[in-house]
């Protein structure tokens, strides 16, 4: 049944209930039908878990078997294990344990929402009126609220008086909502728009009411909403995509180079011996598990772990606290950003901007005198939005409340309320009782007969009242909540005090109009994603009128774009919306599953999507959205857990400029992988070619040797590329297609060259020593590929420019190349550390020509830059 189409009595009927409650065994034996009236909580991974999901990785299971297999020979050949197999464990349990440290955070969504509703409630059981805890409540239950009570279930209003409820958390709606028992028409009423209708998570603003429960539990709005977060997934980001997706790749590679490899040695062995001895076969598996660690780069996954994790640092400095890592990346590839309105678009505090009065010290005491917001010593105010920003009107005129009072102290009121949609106070003078009254201005227009005017009272003419309510609409037009201010004087208390008797024969004042106004940031910032090549859409509880005034102000409805409502929105079938979603820049009165399907249309069409919001009703579609954003000041604790990013400012100007740093993060990470795997692919050319061309079941390098050069020599400059700041022109290209590949633009094809140049100049670095003994040319050759790999990330700091022509320095990069040296440098020059890495000393001319062998790379890279640059390859 839509409980807001039928009268109360239909309703109490319904679910079996009357005016004095149900029975306490009554609601006993519901409550075994219906369950606790509370949500339900999802299961949970443990800790083991989460740590065993983090070996899923193939590029980490190829290590495994790396490992194991070291171990084997290891044993067999020599009877102990190699070091080896401590360093790739210590490696891959790492990684784990990282992995398990950035990834744990609590799914608390469903704690916060249970935290949300009401510890205890006040029920009519027997007739009786008792208190009972919130978790005991059934449909049926008779409840009473007053101002200041969160609403424990889904509940129909019985009756009320001067009921106001703050639904903001469910509908967006930046002013608590008017509330009666009447039955509403239609056939779909918007959750905002139900009148007669309390929700569990809303509060009672203003005046009380009597309601019977109606849902309770999952089947609330709320519990609606904890079922559509549950139900949402978690999709990877682009970038772990990206990562998966060449984690299979190199895992594949991998496999396939080193039974290759093992094939090749394998026949040598047969042409050689004529025969395959177990040592030699020992020999050459571990030339391919060499092969194996030399293709994976070990610290891959650390590197864009902390060069994340620095970014998370950077944005936090500007507002934007990252809950989930990689969302700082997603960022830089958001093609659409889905914001709500009130407090992210606007300022969340209702203002007053236009007046129209003869008389604005008069109208500004009859708005504040007519309001029960306070405004405290500090000058803060604490009230209903609406009439806070009337006393903080009257504030600026330089009329404070409370002096106000103290001189003409209210001794008699009539409440607000909806029907006649205007409240009136009485006030002590030295020259009798003045009453205010203030209130809709069709409504209160009506019950004047004379308007203030110069300082005089005359009576209000039929010109006037047009001129006055075609001063309303203007403003109604501009999507302002105008509200109409008269006054009456008596020379003493009247006798009656009741609403007909007072509001009548009225004086006309003015009339003051107010909007929760734009941040003064957002227009520049909004006009910063059309020139990224971003789509700005709208997304709100208010009515269309409001949401396209503020749309059209910052510029976020554009040329040919349409405003469109969550009624309007309830017609069009999902395929349908998923073609003309592009069509909408705008959405009003929505509800949270039109949220989510908006988010899902745009995702469907392959946009990286990005979704801002502050209520509860928000957090199914953040979480659904490819990158989450929360509100830090305004938001509810529910979209804060189920958020990617809260802002701390609650800015839209901060998510632009947190996209601006997920750029330069993802520009860095593609610099540090190209460094990266080009350095494993020189490894892997190396061992290769020094395989096939000298035989005999020989590796040029050791595991340890190459772990060391993927873990020292590559990992510290690879952070230090991470730091590098942001290329010119960033923010004025357009976003990269979630789908892109890592390899694109020509990453793939650097890597390959880049790679096959440091492999030629390790080989030749290998070739010098080996003329001496194979050991010297392993030591010059770990020498030139070290120094080499350092040199050349300095390469990568750019990949299309010369680094020469660079307008800023990277002081990280110079300090972890230093280090990278620092560590590496003693294992050639002291005999124990030597001894440990089976490398034998070196002469004065053999360190010269290993160390310009490796100083080769940086003029190859940039003299290539430059001939693709000229050719007009490269911009």
């Amino acid at each position: 049944m839509k409980h807001y189409l039928v009268s109360a009595e239909k309703v109490l009927e319904e679910v079996g209930s009357t005016q004095g409650g149900l029975t306490a065994e009554e609601a006993a034996s519901r409550l075994e039908k219906f369950g606790a009236n509370k949500l339900d909580e999802p299961p949970k991974p443990t800790l083991a878990a989460r740590f065993l999901e983090q070996f899923k990785n193939p590029m980490i299971l190829v290590l495994i078997a790396a490992a194991v297999i070291s171990a084997i020979t290891g044993i067999i050949s020599e009877g102990k294990l190699d070091a080896d197999v401590f360093i790739i464990l210590f490696v891959v349990i790492a990684n784990a344990v990282l992995g398990v440290y950035q990834e744990n955070k609590a799914e608390s969504a469903i704690e916060a929402l249970q935290a949300m509703s009401a510890a205890n409630s006040k029920v009519y059981r027997s007739g009786e009126l008792t208190v009972i805890h919130s978790s005991e409540l059934v449909p049926g239950d008779v409840i009473t609220l007053e101002a200041g009570d969160n609403v424990p279930a889904d509940c129909r209003i019985l009756e009320c008086a001067a009921l106001k409820a703050e639904e903001s958390a469910l509908t967006g709606e930046s002013v608590p909502s008017d509330k009666d028992s009447a039955v509403l028409s239609g056939e779909e009423v918007p959750l905002g728009d139900r009148k007669n209708m309390l929700y569990m998570g809303s509060s009672i603003a203003y005046g009380r009411a009597e309601a019977v429960v109606v849902a309770t539990g999952m089947q609330t709005e709320m519990g609606k909403i904890a079922g559509a977060i549950a139900d949402a997934d978690d999709d990877e980001t682009p970038l772990q995509k990206n990562l998966d997706q060449l984690s299979k790749i190199l895992s594949i590679a991998v496999l396939c180079i080193c039974v290759f490899i093992l094939g090749i040695n394998v026949i040598q062995m047969l042409v050689r011996d004529g025969v395959i001895t177990l040592p030699g076969f020992l020999e050459s598996f571990m030339i391919s598990v060499s092969l194996a660690v030399a293709a994976i780069p070990e610290g891959l996954a650390a590197v864009v772990t902390v060069v994340l994790s620095i970014g998370v640092t950077n944005m936090s400095k500007r507002g934007a606290v990252i809950r989930r890592l990689t969302a700082v990346e997603a960022l830089g590839c958001a093609q659409v950003i889905c914001s709500d309105k009130t407090g992210t678009l606007t300022q969340n505090k209702m203002t007053v901007v236009q007046e129209i009065s003869a008389d604005q010290e008069m109208l500004a005491k009859a708005m504040a005198l007519c309001c029960d917001a306070v405004l405290n010593p500090d000058e803060s105010v604490t009230g209903e939005p609406t009439e806070a920003a009337l006393v903080v009107y009257a504030n600026k005129c330089g009329l404070k409340k409370y002096d106000l009072e103290a001189e003409t102290p209210r001794i008699a009121e009539a409440p607000f309320d909806s029907l006649r949609k205007m409240m009136s106070t009485l006030h002590q003078t030295e020259n009798g009782i003045i009453q205010y009254t203030k209130g809709a201005p069709d409504e209160v227009l009506r019950r004047c007969c004379y308007m203030l005017e110069g300082g005089k009272v005359r009576s209000l003419t039929e010109n006037d009242r047009k001129q006055i309510l075609r001063q309303n609409k203007e403003m109604a037009d501009q999507a302002l909540r105008v509200l109409l201010a008269a006054y009456r004087e008596y020379p003493a208390l009247p006798a009656d005090c009741s609403p007909e008797s007072l509001e009548q024969e009225l004086i006309y004042i003015g009339m003051t109009g107010m909007i929760d106004p734009v941040r003064p940031e957002v227009k520049d910032a909004i006009g910063l994603c059309r020139t990224a090549g971003i789509r700005p859409v709208m997304i709100t509880g208010d009515h269309r009128d409001t949401a396209v005034a503020i749309a059209k102000e910052l510029g976020i409805l554009g040329e040919g774009q349409k405003a469109l409502t969550g009624a309007e929105l309830s017609k069009i079938p999902d395929e349908e919306f998923a073609e003309t979603v592009e069509q909408y820049s705008v959405y009003a009165r929505v509800q949270p599953e039109h949220k989510v399907r908006i988010v899902n249309a745009w995702r469907k069409k392959g946009m990286t999507t990005a979704m801002t919001g502050d209520g509860v009703n928000d957090a199914p579609s953040i979480k659904s959205a490819d990158i989450g954003v929360g509100m830090g000041i305004t938001g509810t604790d529910v979209t804060k857990n189920v958020a990617d990013m809260v802002l701390t400012d609650d800015n839209f100007a901060t998510i632009v400029g947190a996209v601006e740093e997920g750029r330069r993060i993802y520009d860095n990470i593609r610099k540090a992988i190209q460094f990266l795997l080009s350095s494993n692919l020189s490894e892997v050319l190396c061992i290769l070619m020094a395989t096939l061309a000298i035989g005999g079941g020989r590796s040029i390098f050791s595991p340890v040797h190459l772990l060391w050069i993927n873990l020292v020599s590559d990992c510290f400059p690879a952070v230090g590329l991470g730091m590098e700041a942001a290329e010119d022109g960033v923010m004025k290209r357009k976003p990269r297609s979630s789908g892109s590949h890592i390899f694109s633009d020509g990453l793939g094809i650097n890597l390959l060259w880049q790679g096959f140049v440091i492999a030629s100049l390790t080989l030749a670095s290998y070739m010098i020593g080996h003329r001496t003994s194979p050991e010297t040319g392993t030591t010059m050759a770990f020498l030139t590929l070290s120094v080499c790999e350092m040199l050349h990330a300095w390469n990568m700091r750019s990949l299309t420019g010369s680094v020469f022509r660079m307008h800023h320095s990277n002081r990280f990069l110079l300090g972890s190349v230093l280090v990278s040296l620092a560590l590496t440098i003693p294992l050639v020059f002291i005999p124990a550390l030597r001894k440990i890495f089976s490398l034998v000393s070196l002469s004065g001319m053999q360190v010269l020509y290993a160390v310009l062998l490796a100083a080769a790379i940086v003029p190859i890279v940039e003299t290539v830059k430059a001939i693709r640059r000229r050719c007009g390859a490269i911009k």
